[in-house]
């Protein structure tokens, strides 16, 4: 066995991942690495010490539509971008159990969104506004942060003052339901949603698709997880980098956690606002743990000091990743 694939639920993620390190496996990891900061670090720098790859599975930067608008935009055919829109509709919602410990919504659906805005958008974000509320389960309404809600609507804000849209929610009957929209100063790309087939049928009274959209993420997904494992092998094989590495994760993470801070607290949250700097790792960057009291102090609206402003949030999260057998963020 050369590498694991471990596709279990969030929270086992972290644990999963070092086992596997230490067992000498490289490893591909569905998202999140792990529902906290302190985990998600840990589990890269001990892919790093233990010299084997790790790549995220963020598998719509696979999929044969997104990838389709992304090379527009790389390409240019829709100009510089204006906005992007998307949309992420499950057809039903997860067991109960799945969603307690799960990490809510945001880390654990809005992330593969939150993710893609990003990717599309080809900067890094500024700040972020989110509304979480439950329509589907009342029976999560009692669970603890985001875990509360089964539907959202996040604004993502990047330099020069563009905007991604995205609306999540846990259930459409109609189907699973994944579009994405990117306008720019010359035109627009749209994704519509995908269906088994391409019938219709056409009647005095409508004209509709025959069929109702894929009713599940494995079947809508296909071509992209089937991309994905490819790209992984052959960088196996290759011996070369991971196409989704476990930094474009932890970014992810940190975008997840402000979204949950901005619908808890109601306002726009600036990502530099998560504390990073309350995470503490050893030397070898393998055991890392969060200060509470440090991070509540800096994340605490009443704490009477303001944290100094970090130039470049994203070099700010990344430097707690071990390099050439460093950890500079210890």
């Amino acid at each position: 066995v050369d590498a694991v694939w471990i596709c279990s639920p969030s929270q086992y993620h972290a644990d999963q991942i070092k086992a596997c390190a230490a067992a000498g496996k490289h490893v591909f990891c569905e998202k999140p690495i792990a529902t906290g900061l302190a985990e998600t670090i840990e589990a890269i720098n001990t892919c790093r010490e233990a010299n084997v790859k790790l790549m995220t599975a963020l598998q719509r930067r696979f999929d044969p539509n997104f990838a389709r608008v992304k090379r527009a935009i790389l390409e240019g055919e829709v100009g510089n971008v204006v906005s992007v829109k998307l949309t992420s509709r499950d057809p039903s919602p997860p067991p109960f159990e799945y969603v307690r410990g799960g990490g809510g919504i945001f880390k654990d659906m809005a992330v593969h969104d939150l993710d893609m805005s990003r990717f599309l958008m080809g900067t890094e974000p500024e700040s972020i506004l989110a509304q979480g509320s439950c329509h589907i389960d009342g029976r999560i309404g009692s669970l603890p942060g985001a875990e509360a809600f089964d539907t959202a609507v996040v604004i993502v804000k990047y330099p020069g003052g563009k905007t991604a849209t995205i609306d999540v929610c846990r259930q459409a009957p109609y189907g699973y339901d994944q579009r994405a929209e990117v306008l720019g100063l010359k035109g627009m790309i749209a994704t519509d949603n995908m269906y088994p087939n391409t019938a219709r049928i056409f009647t005095k009274d409508s004209t509709r698709n025959a069929d109702l959209p894929y009713d599940f993420f494995m079947s809508r997904y296909k071509d992209a997880y089937l991309q994905e494992t490819k790209e992984f092998v052959k960088c196996l094989s290759e011996d070369g980098p991971v196409p989704c590495t476990g930094e474009d994760g932890l970014i992810a993470l940190v975008m997840a956690i402000a979204a949950e801070k901005s619908a808890l607290e109601g306002r726009w949250v600036d990502f530099k606002e998560i504390p990073i700097n309350a995470i503490h790792c050893d030397p070898s960057g393998t055991h890392c743990e969060l200060d509470e009291v440090e991070y509540a102090a800096a994340d605490s609206k009443d704490s009477g000091r303001k944290r100094e402003a970090v130039k470049g949030w994203i070099k700010d999260a990344v430097s707690f990743i071990k390099k050439d057998n460093t950890v500079t963020g210890a």
